[in-house]
């Protein structure tokens, strides 16, 4: 999926172009309305994502524009507007979706994928599965072979989160996002230093080794073929 990015904010457009692309889609990322506009009139996007107040051309008028010659792109708005009214003129100038900043990667991620219209079934579960490893979402207990395992809170969110994704890749950005709600990379090691332990505690007693590093991606919890 490629997608087109405007955003004038240095900070937040890297954050953004960063966490779209560790999720696999490809992403062009521009900071002015017209070349934002004339990146959509002559290239093939799947989705456009546009900050409202773009320098140049603000994005509610590059939306405008593009309807009006004909484009259907997908647009989510990205905005620090959050009256109804500025809600409402976004949509009404041909938006799809609205985000008011600071938001999650996590929902904007799901909204892209609704605009896909791949809706993913959810499932309420009290207990994950994967090879010989057991997570208790109730009583917070991971057993391994009938064997229990000793988990910090954290770690066992962190588990909790790649079980929960299991055979697919969970990136950093998501990782820091969800089981320490910040929503962008301070230059911690916090997700390398439990990853590290979870390694100590939930591999290393057992034969097989259930976690796994995707270089530059992020991590996988994924049992054996």
């Amino acid at each position: 999926m490629k997608i087109l990015l405007a955003e004038d904010d240095v900070v937040n457009g890297e954050y953004v172009r960063k966490g779209l692309t560790e999720q696999g889609y490809i992403v062009d990322w521009v900071q002015e309305g017209r070349e934002a506009l004339t990146y959509c009139l002559y290239n093939q996007f799947d989705l456009f994502i546009a900050d409202r107040m773009l320098p140049g051309m603000d994005g509610l008028s590059v939306v405008k524009a593009l309807r009006a010659s004909g484009s259907k792109v997908p647009v989510i708005f990205l905005t620090a507007l959050s009256d109804v009214d500025d809600k409402v003129e976004g949509l009404l100038a041909g938006g799809d979706d609205y985000m008011v900043k600071p938001f999650h990667l996590s929902e904007l991620l799901a909204r892209i994928t609704v605009l896909q219209r791949r809706p993913v079934a959810v499932e309420a579960k009290t207990q994950l599965t994967v090879h010989d490893l057991q997570l208790d979402l109730l009583s917070r207990v991971a057993k391994r072979q009938d064997c229990v395992i000793e988990l910090k809170n954290k770690e066992f969110n962190l588990l909790e989160l790649l079980m929960e994704n299991c055979n697919n890749i969970v990136s950093k950005s998501i990782i820091l996002e969800r089981v320490w709600d910040l929503n962008f990379d301070p230059g911690t090691t916090a997700v390398e230093t439990h990853i590290s332990k979870l390694r100590q505690k939930v591999d290393k007693p057992f034969d097989v080794q259930l976690i796994h590093t995707v270089r530059n991606m992020g991590y996988s919890i994924r049992a054996p073929r």
